[in-house]
């Protein structure tokens, strides 16, 4: 990651603010999304299990480090999501398996000790912020873990952010040319829009994600879409969510969906866990 880049980065979440806690229970599929982390998640963390959480923003997902029982270490390149994650969960249940906060970079784990937690997470799409250095970074991420470990994330999803947001993406790239669009779908680099302000990010596609993490020495154990069914027809979604024992169907079957092999690349995150080789 650039300089600049990673200062864009730090702005764009400074100024995103407290918008980042509503995020994932705001619509329907942002709900399904969230059920689609925590299940995910609850499948690798037990109860003792000490966990350094990178990009942890205003903490929903250390809220669920800590329903699960294991002890945190809270990190964000942000210091609003930092100091927000402390504001949201302070007094609460949750502060008490926090351990510590501090800023951190994706990209410089030099600070911990090798095999130090036994899970990193990195949900929120840390590594898709790392850009040319997304493969150090999971190494340092990967080096830090006990033999055996996980570093479970998400990065976000190239094909199925493409599919999703297909009316933006077709008014992008008449603002900023067909060639930009064309660079942007072949590498899934956001920085060729040329926005130095706004939201900048690498998008992955699944054999990108697996190729990354074989570089850095590592090997994808599970992986899954975030959302599949979910990320259309709002109408249909909010009247299924209505009805709890339909809801609580549809929401099994959307999650084993999001887990097939053909599903993987059709959400706006991927999420994984990996291993060290």
């Amino acid at each position: 990651m650039t300089i600049e880049s990673r200062r864009q980065v730090r702005r764009y979440f400074d100024a995103f603010g407290d918008a980042e806690w509503h995020r994932l229970t705001g619509d329907v599929a942002g709900r399904v999304g969230l059920e689609v982390h925590r299940r995910f998640l609850a499948r690798f963390v037990r109860p003792g299990h000490r966990v350094l959480e990178v990009g942890a923003n205003p903490g929903r997902f250390t809220a669920e480090l800590a329903a699960l029982g294991a002890s945190i270490v809270v990190t964000d390149l942000s210091p609003v999501q930092l100091a927000l994650n402390e504001e949201r969960l302070r007094g609460g249940a949750a502060d008490a398996s926090v351990e510590r906060r501090e800023i951190v970079d994706v990209c410089d784990a030099s600070r911990y000790a090798d095999g130090e937690f036994d899970l990193v997470l990195a949900y929120g799409g840390p590594l898709s912020y790392a850009f040319e250095q997304a493969e150090d970074a999971l190494c340092g991420l990967l080096r830090i873990t006990r033999p055996g470990g996980l570093v479970v994330g998400s990065v976000m999803s190239l094909l199925g952010s493409w599919r999703h947001f297909l009316p933006g993406v077709v008014k992008m790239a008449e603002a900023i040319g067909e060639d930009a669009n064309d660079l942007i779908l072949r590498t899934g680099d956001l920085r060729h829009k040329g926005d130095q302000d706004g939201h900048v990010c690498r998008m992955f596609r699944h054999s990108d994600l697996s190729d990354l993490v074989r570089a850095a020495g590592g090997e994808i154990v599970a992986a899954a879409a975030s959302n599949w069914a979910t990320l259309g027809d709002p109408d249909t979604l909010a009247a299924l969510e209505s009805d709890p024992d339909r809801w609580a169907r549809f929401l099994e079957h959307e999650i084993a969906a999001c887990q097939e092999p053909g599903a993987v690349d059709g959400g706006t995150h991927i999420l994984f866990a990996c291993t060290a080789r």
